[in-house]
């Protein structure tokens, strides 16, 4: 489990595709996020959670099967590129975020970008099913980024970024036709499937029988 909240970058040194999982390695460029950290923690890149398998000096390794691949941006991040960094949640921290479970609903792509006023509106494209579970001034984790939803169309959603996460995250760099990580609000998604089975939900005469009412 995580919050949103970037504790540091980090930059790929290495992936290895040959065979199996796909291994990253990760050079952290502070130093928060490698105290404590051992092998087998879980740990979340650009909002993707996975399991450190090795840890030497300033680096990491961690692995992403096919499926994560497919689903988020992990598939086409090149050697050399910046990523996002943040330490699973431990019992008794503070969430300045949200609950952020790292397991990314898909990717979506940054359909526009402007700046105003210092400030930086994205909107990006997202599939329908993702779209379902956003919601205006909910919260959505884009590359692993707590944000607030601005707004909300019928093919793409909103967000504003501060000058102090454009600083501190990928977000910062990222532009039109750039691909993202997202994962809707946890807590949404079981208001929605709760809402769903009752909308679904019939009584009916064979219901009440087999209950024991009639």
């Amino acid at each position: 489990m995580f919050t949103g909240i970037v504790e540091e970058l980090g930059v790929v040194e290495k992936i290895n595709r040959s065979g199996g999982p796909a291994v990253f390695t990760v050079r952290a460029l502070g130093s928060n996020i490698l105290e404590g950290l051992k092998k087998g923690d879980s740990i979340s890149i650009n909002g993707v959670c996975l399991s450190v398998i090795r840890i030497g000096g300033k680096n990491f390794s961690v692995e992403a099967i096919r499926e994560t691949l497919d689903r988020t941006n992990l598939g086409s991040i090149k050697e050399g590129e910046k990523v996002n960094l943040e330490g699973a949640l431990v019992s008794g921290d503070k969430v300045s975020g949200h609950f952020v479970t790292g397991h990314v609903d898909g990717a979506g792509t940054i359909k526009s970008r402007k700046e105003e006023k210092g400030e930086s509106l994205l909107e990006i494209k997202a599939s329908e099913d993702i779209l379902d579970g956003i919601v205006l001034k909910g919260s959505v984790a884009v590359d692993g980024v707590s944000l607030t939803v601005a707004g909300v169309k019928d093919d793409s959603f909103s967000v504003y970024l501060i000058p102090h996460t454009s600083q501190v995250t990928t977000l910062g760099a990222r532009k039109t036709g750039d691909k993202v990580n997202l994962e809707t609000d946890m807590l949404g998604k079981y208001v929605a499937k709760y809402s769903g089975r009752q909308k679904t939900s019939k009584i009916t005469e064979g219901f009440l029988k087999d209950k024991g009412f009639i």
